[in-house]
Order: structure tokens, then sequence, then C-alpha cells
């Protein structure tokens, strides 16, 4: 079956993520962070894309940008990707791909999920009982957005500026907004939705995006159609 087209709208921003090949690391020491958030802010200045968020897990990264131009998005992540991968097989003397296959993406309804999704991002190393608070994590942007920590990668969104008029305040806003949302927590809904590679948002919002693209984003159910039997005549 062929792949689907990626939905690739500028000033749209959408849930990336990308695994390690076979779920192995992709990340062995500090210098291995250090050098793929370094990769990342240079691809994303170099290719107009707004990072938002993020999270480098041991084995696999979320990130969430907005592209301002066109094929924006992808060509960032796969100047990422070849740059990093170049990086770990000359610094371990390996070969062969790192990554398992290509970045998967997803479309966010910013006025009903952005937050939703920088809480999914963020919380991950908290999820998978590495820290017991996102701030303990060191390679994430949750200091950033929620402390006030300086991150030269971080580009706020617009929704997150309209927190507050200062720094500080949209910082202590996002967090009580972070943390106020733990009883809704959507997370079985957010990974379908990069697993699938989904549009994630309100119907209405899927009926705009369909509208831009002049296509359905929506699933097809699968399978063949039914045949319909002629009617017979009774006798």
């Amino acid at each position: 079956m062929p792949r689907s087209p990626r939905i690739d709208l500028e000033g749209m921003p959408q849930h990336v993520t990308q695994r390690g090949n076979n779920r192995q690391p992709c990340f062995f020491n500090d210098d291995d962070y250090r050098f793929y958030l370094e990769c990342l802010q240079d691809a994303a200045e170099k290719y107009a894309c707004l990072v938002h968020a993020y999270i480098l897990m041991t084995n696999h990264v979320h990130i969430l940008a907005t592209p301002e131009k066109a094929m924006g998005l992808s060509r960032m992540m796969q100047s990422v990707g070849r740059r990093y991968v170049q990086y770990i097989n000359y610094y371990y003397n390996r070969t062969g791909t790192l990554w398992e296959g290509r970045y998967k993406s997803c479309l966010i309804d910013a006025d009903d999920y952005l937050f939703t999704c920088y809480r999914y991002i963020e919380l991950n190393p908290v999820r998978a009982g590495m820290v017991t608070h996102p701030a303990d994590y060191p390679w994430s942007s949750y200091q950033c957005n929620a402390l006030g920590k300086p991150d030269p990668l971080i580009q706020p969104h617009a929704n997150y500026k309209a927190l507050g008029d200062t720094k500080t305040c949209r910082a202590s806003r996002y967090k009580q907004i972070f943390h106020d949302s733990a009883k809704t927590d959507r997370y079985n809904e957010i990974a379908e939705n990069i697993l699938k590679e989904q549009v994630m948002g309100t119907s209405n919002f899927k009926d705009q995006i369909e509208q831009a693209l002049s296509r359905s984003i929506r699933p097809q159910k699968r399978g063949r159609p039914g045949k319909q039997m002629d009617k017979q005549p009774n006798n």
C-alpha cells in the first residue's frame, strides 16, 4: 500500500516523532544530546521552522514545530537526521541506519490541542519513570516553557505568547496550565494520532484542512466495497 502524502501546510504546528531503529538507543552520552540540539537549531533556522517544544529520550525524540515555509518541516528533519547519523557513525565507529524509517508527523489544531501536545511531549520522561518531575529532565523544553530558563532553540507559539505580557508571566501561566490539565491528559488520543499520522483537531478544523488540501484527510475504511447484487424480479 502506498504511503499517504504528508500534510504540509505552512503556519500549522505539527507534532513530530522519530525512533531509533528497532527501538535501539540513538543517544549514548550527554555530548550526543547536545549535538542533536545543535543540529536541530541550525536546521530550524535554515528551513524557517519554529520549534515550540521538544524531548530527547534515549531511543526517540518528539518535537512540536511550525514550518513558516512549504516543505520546511520535512527539510529540517531530513537535515537533522543525516547530520546526526553521520556524527554517530563516525564517533562510535558504526555503519548503517540509526532511525526506524521516516519520521512521523501529525498536524495539530492549535486552538484546541496545542498545550495538550506540549504536555504530552514534556511528560515523556515522567511516564517512562526516568524522573518524578519534568523539570528534572535536562533534555527537554519544559525548563524553558514552564520555568523561563533561556533556550535558544525555543520559539514560542502565538498561543503561548498570549499567556502573559512578560516572559515570567507566560512561564508561570504555562506551568499552571501544564499541571492543571493532569485530569484531562489525552495520552492515548495523541499517541494514536501520531502513530497513524492523522490530523489532531476538531471536526471543523479537519474540514478546513480538507478544503485547503482539496482531498480527504479522514481515515478511510479498509477493504473493497461490497458488491451489490442485481435485484431479481419476483417469480
